[in-house]
């Protein structure tokens, strides 16, 4: 009997707001809501792979419209199983608009839906087919750390974590002052002593000058790591910062491109790689981030969509942390499992996200 090959042979695209489950602040902006552009692709053989990805509030009509008009028609008749072929083509379609935001959250939108129909013709979850490293991951906390929280409940949400055996927390950093940001790092690292990892996000929003005064006062807090400190396209200020402290400088949330990637691990100028499966165009070339990372000996932690993530840094052997900022349990039947303060990835073949596909449909803009 032939064996039809399992050509696409439907592609759709649609948008859906979340509002955010918590107050979310950084030096340079506030979460309102999370734009999530959903693409949904079916195969001859019945199967149906939905993949996605996100905005933090504006841009998801744009990447939309970039799908409905360019990306999902020459989607139909292709062969869902040959992804490297088909994302190859996407982009090099849109390459006057490449390397850029717009493009690369699209075609993660594709990329992910196709890694969900490779896994699910697979009968194997994405953590194993995408390597198999292992099934559990180190998860910290970024939800008990905004920036407009106060010293005393950013304490108390360190604390929380501790106690439920999560091995860290991220705090963001960025006030106007040097001593208001060390007095609420100390306060936090003197209530849950040195065993527990602290990392601090500046959200790119410091000179080269400012950042390096600020690192020096934050080493004696013993931090993991010091991310996005100046603005992501400034790869020679990042190399002159790692360079002049001890504490890990981490990239890599946006950056948009394999090749951006390259030029920061290459130049010294990422100590930890946050690479993001949204924000880079997918699970491929995520991968190839992750493997490019490993070559230079650093560890990835990747940025949000920890419904992802767990299975993509559960997968490869430098995944060291999954982020954990819940943001998908309104459209979602389940939560990603957590225990003894590791995600574990799921067993589910596909992506395995258990969606709710009423709920999705009722939160469609128009």
């Amino acid at each position: 009997m032939t064996v039809l090959p399992p050509k696409i042979t439907r592609a759709e695209a649609w948008l859906v707001d979340l509002e955010v489950e918590t107050v979310r602040t950084d030096a340079v902006q506030a979460f309102l809501k999370q734009e999530t552009i959903f693409v949904s692709l079916e195969t001859v053989d019945g199967l149906t792979g939905l993949g996605y990805s996100y905005t933090i509030g504006t841009g998801g009509t744009a990447v939309l419209a970039l799908l409905r008009d360019h990306l999902l028609p020459r989607l139909v008749g292709a062969d869902a199983r040959n992804v490297e072929a088909v994302w190859s083509d996407l982009f090099w379609s849109t390459h006057a608009t490449t390397v850029g935001a717009i493009t690369s959250l699209a075609l993660a939108a594709v990329d992910t839906a196709l890694w969900d129909l490779r896994c699910l013709r697979a009968d194997e979850p994405l953590w194993r087919l995408a390597g198999g490293y292992r099934q559990r991951v180190p998860l910290y906390d970024t939800e008990g750390g905004w920036l407009h929280l106060t010293t005393d409940q950013l304490v108390e949400g360190a604390q929380a974590s501790q106690r439920a055996g999560w091995p860290g927390v991220k705090l963001k950093v960025g006030k106007p002052r040097v001593h208001e940001d060390l007095e609420r790092l100390q306060a936090v690292r003197d209530a849950v002593g040195p065993e527990l990892d602290i990392m601090v996000d500046a959200n790119q929003s410091m000179t080269y000058p400012e950042a390096r005064r600020r690192a020096a006062a934050f080493e004696a807090v013993d931090l993991s790591w010091f991310e996005e400190p100046l603005p992501a396209d400034d790869v020679t200020g990042h190399v002159r910062l790692s360079s002049s402290t001890s504490i890990p400088i981490a990239v890599g949330e946006s950056l948009y491109s394999v090749s951006q990637f390259r030029e920061y691990v290459a130049a010294g100028g990422a100590g930890i790689v946050q690479v993001d499966v949204a924000r880079v165009g997918g699970i491929t070339p995520w991968l190839k981030v992750a493997h490019l990372a490993e070559t230079f000996n650093l560890e990835v932690c990747p940025h949000f969509l920890m419904e992802l993530h767990v299975s993509l840094t559960a997968a490869v052997p430098n995944g060291r942390y999954v982020e954990h900022i819940p943001q998908l349990r309104a459209i979602t039947r389940s939560e990603m499992s957590v225990v003894d303060g590791h995600a574990v990835a799921p067993d589910a073949p596909g992506l395995g996200i258990e969606w709710d596909r009423d709920a999705i449909d009722d939160r469609r803009v128009a």
